[in-house]
């Protein structure tokens, strides 16, 4: 039998074509810029299987991604990766367990110029993938940022920012649960976490 094709070359030329009218379109948009960020999450608690105690959740450090256009004057168009690895303890057996994030939102960012810097506010929708010892989930989410600019040179800005993240969760979810025994639920059925972080933006 002939291996599977995924990618026809007609449909390769075709995809090719797409990419470059997407390049283009967003040349003519504007600047295109690349971020990248590091900073410190300060994450809220869990409650326990039994929903008796609350259990917290290791301060970790964050690092994000985000990719930009200029959509209008005073503003552009983001797309943002941002993750998290942080850690809790359970009650049961004082075991130390995992307890990842991934959040990826598109965002709109409004400029506010100052006199020697700029100042954000952005707001996005997108989701967020929490992964545990046990299990793994995607939840809706959105986030909520105001930050400052500061240019170095013509193509690299300093960046300070402080964000929030609103993840719509269930309280009786199975991410912390392994053949029905649960170590951990999520305290309510919004999961809050904010963040300090700086970074460098590179427009081209």
């Amino acid at each position: 039998m002939r291996p599977l094709k995924f990618f026809s070359r007609s449909n390769k030329v075709l995809s090719a074509l797409c990419c470059a009218q997407l390049i283009s379109v967003s040349a003519h948009a504007g600047d295109l810029e690349i971020t990248s960020m590091l900073g410190k999450t300060f994450s809220p608690e869990l409650i326990s299987g039994d929903n008796t105690t609350d259990i917290e959740t290791t301060d970790e450090s964050n690092v994000a991604l985000a990719f930009s256009w200029k959509d209008t004057p005073t503003g552009q168009g983001q797309i943002l990766v941002n993750y998290i690895s942080r850690d809790f303890t359970d009650n049961i057996d004082q075991t130390i367990h995992s307890f990842d994030t991934l959040y990826a939102h598109f965002n709109g960012v409004a400029f506010f110029k100052e006199r020697n810097y700029i100042t954000t506010v952005s707001m996005g929708v997108g989701g967020t993938y929490f992964k545990s010892d046990f299990d793994s989930k995607i939840y809706p989410s959105i986030t909520f940022a105001v930050g400052t600019r500061h240019e170095l040179s013509d193509n690299l800005t300093f960046i300070t920012e402080l964000r929030a993240y609103a993840t719509l969760t269930k309280e009786d979810e199975s991410v912390f649960c392994q053949n029905e025994v649960c170590v951990a639920n999520f305290n309510d059925t919004v999961w809050f976490d904010g963040q300090v972080s700086i970074g460098l933006a590179y427009s081209f």
